[in-house]
């Protein structure tokens, strides 16, 4: 029996402690999710301080490998050891990572601690999600996770904003340290509140198991970081990591079938459920992930508004996706889930599309209005997956399929960052090629890393740094340095704009899992049965 199971029930819970653990809880998944996009408005600034639009990636890259690794094993530990002491853990290391990030010197120190930043994160976020179902009863959950699913919104949204503003006006350090108050918030709420696991029976941890997890996702998700940037997709080197990459999900498979307490316990995949809602959320991470990631560094240099005005017209995202996260959360018992997940995947593809227009000069009313849309479909999405995976789940395995579901979702954000940036790194040569002279094309970087040059061109004084080729260009006439740096924007706002249409295909896919998702949440009567059951059960394993 887990020792969650025993100790947090939501029969055995008042309304007051449950709200005061909630707070807690939201405040720390508030600035987890906070920090994926507080730095979108931010970055432009640290790459500028730091010279360092060549790593730009890993910022997000190193942050989600972390996150992506402690995912499953938070999850699964939560079951065995209780959801607070595992919780309070991820906040102190995220606290700790947000504390260095901000006190950063350099691209590598700042990539190294948004690393502890992630592995804080991939704490927080599915731990606190499990905990909805201990305190909260199946008929209760929809309107919860509705909730959840808002305040994921809303971090995402303010964030840029936050970031922007804060860059702007103050350094783009404080998107780090803004994190230290409310973690500090969240600490207070969860010591006080928190009941304390109750283990009644030894606890089985699958050391193998997990050190072959993390093993595989590292292997897989390097993977999707360096081919296409750092080694073709046809290679020796892409050969070795997906053989590496096979070995170990093999070893993985068979030692969670020996394993006593698995981490992800193989019988999880005979729901078809949650197979449903894994794939669904791998795939919505993919597309969300692929489009968040370029999108406010296309706004600042692209489109060319400020840090902060840039976080003010994402802000229109965060109402779309509140409008349909509690919409779909209070009305999914009448409605069910499989018309939302039908709805969502539509509209986001549209607004992708629709964004795919943008570029430079661009009215910013027609971004907000975008942006918009595209939020109403993101929440359409978000909570009802949630809600499905926990309302499937058995008990004693809630952390766990959860967890599982929230990996799967990370593993396409994370996958994603590699795809669209080898997709972007692509596209931007055929982009180049068409609008800048033969030598010079052959001058210039064929990938994002050209943005490097662009922040010099400006600067006569900062021109010693530039191929001679391109210096003599510049020199040859006025006009040219005009033209040179409209080039580049355009060709950089292109191949972004050419990946948000590659993200609204991704998004698609989820309409084909969407049609295997039938049933609603359980009525009253379903949850009393189940609650017994899972008593006597409890009480089984105890004797």
């Amino acid at each position: 029996m887990s020792a969650e199971s025993s100790s947090l029930h939501w029969s055995n819970i008042s309304k007051k402690t449950r709200v005061s653990i909630m707070i807690g809880l939201s405040l720390g998944m508030f600035i987890a999710c906070l920090d994926g996009t507080v730095m979108a408005t931010a970055i432009n600034e640290i790459l500028k301080d730091f010279n360092g639009y060549g790593e730009y990636s890993w910022v997000f890259t190193g942050f989600m490998l972390c996150e992506t690794i402690m995912i499953p094993l938070a999850g699964k530990l939560s079951d065995q050891y209780g959801r607070k002491p595992i919780f309070m853990i991820g906040l102190a290391a995220f606290l700790v990572g947000s504390l260095l990030s901000g006190l950063s010197g350099n691209m590598t120190q700042l990539i190294i601690f948004r690393a502890i930043q992630g592995i804080g994160g991939g704490i927080l976020i599915p731990v606190a999600t499990a905990t909805v179902a201990d305190l909260y009863s199946p008929s209760e959950r929809g309107k919860i996770q509705g909730m959840l699913g808002s305040l994921f919104a809303v971090a995402m949204c303010v964030g840029p904003f936050i970031g922007g503003y804060i860059t702007d006006n103050i350094s783009w350090h404080w998107v780090f340290f803004i994190n230290l108050p409310i973690g500090a918030a969240a600490l207070l709420f969860c010591l006080k509140k928190f009941p304390n696991p109750e283990i009644e029976e030894k606890v089985h941890v699958d050391y193998i198991g997990m050190a072959l997890l993390s093993a595989f996702l590292l292997t897989l998700l390097l993977f999707f970081t360096w081919v296409g940037v750092d080694f073709p997709w046809v290679s020796i080197e892409s050969a070795v990591m997906v053989i590496v990459a096979a070995v170990l999900i093999v070893m993985f498979i068979k030692t969670e079938f020996r394993a006593k307490d698995a981490v992800i316990r193989p019988g999880l995949f005979k729901n078809k459920m949650f197979i449903c809602c894994a794939v669904t959320m791998l795939i919505f991470g993919m597309a969300m992930m692929g489009i968040m990631t370029y999108m406010a560094v296309f706004m600042q240099a692209v489109v060319g508004i400020s840090a902060t005005n840039t976080g003010m017209i994402m802000l229109p995202m965060v109402a779309g996706m509140m409008i349909t996260s509690m919409l779909s959360g209070f009305t999914v018992r009448r409605t069910g889930y499989r018309p939302w997940l039908i709805a969502g995947p539509i509209i986001t593809a549209f607004s992708m599309v629709m964004l795919s227009t943008l570029g430079r000069g661009s009215d910013t009313t027609v971004a907000i209005l975008f942006l918009f849309v595209l939020g109403v479909g993101f929440g359409c999405v978000m909570s009802i997956v949630m809600i499905a995976t926990q309302n499937s789940a058995k008990a004693g395995e809630m952390g766990m399929a959860t967890s599982t579901v929230n990996l799967f979702r990370s593993v396409g954000s994370t996958v994603a960052v590699g795809i669209f940036t080898t997709i972007i790194n692509g596209r931007i040569a055929t982009e180049l090629a068409e609008r800048l002279p033969g030598g010079i094309f052959d001058a210039v970087p064929h990938s994002t890393s050209i943005m490097n040059i662009l922040s010099s061109v400006a600067d006569p004084s900062q021109w010693g740094s530039l191929p001679q080729v391109l210096i003599d260009y510049f020199q040859s006439a006025p006009t040219h340095v005009m033209d040179f740096a409209n080039s580049i924007l355009d060709s950089y706002g292109g191949s972004v704009t050419f990946a948000f249409l590659c993200s609204a295909v991704v998004m698609l896919l989820v309409l084909v899992a969407a049609f295997f998702m039938k049933g609603k949440p359980p009525e009253e009567t379903e949850i009393a049965d189940s609650a017994a059951d899972a008593i006597s059960a409890a009480e089984d394993l105890v004797s």
